[in-house]
């Protein structure tokens, strides 16, 4: 049964709320993984950085196959009484709070190493590369659903944003208050028991209800194709070999995520062990989210508007690339002024953030224009496949770069050199991936406010003889 999309309502603050919603669920399990899991592994499970790093490119390579074969199944199936996309988000919420929970096992920490090592692959793959794409795929594909406007589709982008963005303060600001307490010596240090098990569970449910609040209140409106084509994986890479657009924002995406998230990891080594202050975790996520919700997401419409949106993320890479740089080279020893400059810049790299969503359906779009088919499940699986190509690179060279400079987990205080390695890990690396970032959706990423608003009125013109 398809969706009678004529008689629903107008697009409005009820479907941007509701897709904030969908991504505070997704980051209720992401967030968090990205966050503490490495600490979760490292410090609780005792699994050295290195192997925790091969983990994470290991499932990326399960992911190459479980994302494009679900933005396949996406795109072919038949819409229902609540669509095509929000059936997925009914689902699969709960299969994939359930997994995030059982990653953060404690009882594990007492178990043979082989045993954790087993442990560790099967339920991390089982959330990340089956049960969270099963949810993410359909939920981002779904805002091209939501609205065919442009500048709509920006807001629900921010909202989008917004809502990571509240999830990452939950999270952010919750976490380390649990999860990190002080010897009888003053050093930091990870709390033992059922604290890392009971954190998961809370967030699992709150995954839950999120996801059932985006369901009730999003709307989608905007008819996509019964059954369309199955692409075989061959030649579903051939059409991404040939865009630009696509290619564009992967690569833009991949470096993107490889210097947040790597900001994320090390921050949990860097505030406690550097600054010797875990409260410096708490501070670095509650100011962010307060910069994203007060002065990033309101501007991000106007200034997508006026500018355009690579534009406008041009100029906020390059941004947040000098800052890091220079916070690189000043070798900060005063963690007040280490987080002014990172809130500073964190402005370029937060507007990007909140705008991406809208480049997705930009592309999608393109592809449209290009090819005549609209294929967005699967254009989405193969972005969002990237995204955890850079997750896992940013993953990996965490571990890896925590096992270079010579960090000991079981040690309460690191040495002068391990100290200054994660240092440099916690700025420069960043600062190269925002320069990469702001070079490709430069050189590469074609789809400027000129070419999107074009392409926005071909389609309509489409959607209008089709429907003569």
């Amino acid at each position: 049964m398809q969706t009678d999309y004529e008689n629903t309502r107008p697009f409005g603050m009820r479907d941007k709320v509701g897709y904030m919603f969908g991504d505070f669920g997704n980051d209720f399990t992401f967030i968090f993984a990205s966050s503490f899991l490495m600490v979760f592994y490292t410090k609780v499970l005792g699994i050295s950085g290195g192997m925790v790093g091969t983990l994470f490119l290991v499932a990326r390579f399960a992911d190459a196959f479980t994302d494009v074969t679900m933005g396949r199944i996406v795109d072919s199936a038949k819409p229902g009484k609540d669509g095509k996309f929000r059936c997925w988000i009914r689902r699969m919420c709960g299969p994939v709070a359930l997994a995030s929970f059982l990653m953060y096992q404690t009882a594990m920490a007492s178990a043979p190493m082989g045993w954790k090592i087993v442990y560790m692959y099967v339920t991390y793959l089982l959330w990340g590369s089956i049960f969270y794409t099963s949810i993410n795929i359909p939920y981002g594909s779904m805002a091209s659903a939501i609205t065919a406007d442009p500048n709509e589709r920006t807001a629900l982008s921010t909202f989008r944003s917004m809502g990571a963005a509240l999830a990452g303060l939950v999270i952010g600001v919750v976490t380390p208050l649990f999860i990190y307490t002080r010897d009888e010596a003053g050093n930091q240090i990870v709390r033992g028991g059922i604290t890392f098990t009971v954190v998961a569970a809370v967030f699992s449910v709150g995954a839950i209800i999120c996801y059932l609040i985006c369901y009730r209140l999003v709307t989608e409106r905007v008819p996509v194709e019964e059954g369309a084509k199955r692409h075989t994986l061959s030649e579903t890479f051939g059409a991404i070999a040939k865009s630009r657009a696509l290619l564009g924002i992967i690569g833009a995406a991949i470096f993107l995520l490889l210097g947040q998230l790597l900001i994320n990891t090390m921050n949990n080594y860097l505030y406690p062990d550097y600054f010797g202050n875990a409260a410096g975790i708490s501070l670095f996520t509650v100011l962010s989210t307060v910069e994203m919700l007060a002065v990033i997401a309101p501007l991000s419409v106007p200034l997508s508007k006026r500018f355009g949106k690579k534009e406008s993320a041009v100029a906020g890479m390059l941004l947040s690339g000098v800052v890091f740089a220079v916070m690189y080279l000043l070798h900060l020893k005063n963690m007040w002024v280490f987080l002014v400059l990172s809130m500073i810049g964190y402005l370029g790299l937060g507007f990007f953030n909140t705008v991406i969503w809208a480049n997705i359906t930009d592309v999608i779009d393109e592809q449209e224009v290009v090819t005549g088919e609209r294929e967005d499940g699967t254009v989405y699986a193969v972005y969002s496949f990237a995204r955890k190509v850079g997750q896992a690179l940013a993953g990996g060279i965490g571990g890896w770069a925590l096992e270079f400079i010579g960090y000991e987990s079981a040690a309460a205080v690191q040495t002068e050199s391990v100290l200054g390695g994660i240092y440099g890990a916690a700025t420069l690396a960043p600062a190269i991936g925002f320069f990469m970032v702001a070079l490709i959706l430069w050189f590469v990423y074609p789809l400027d406010k000129q070419r999107v608003e074009k392409n926005v009125a071909v389609l309509r013109a489409k959607r209008d003889g089709e429907n003569r």
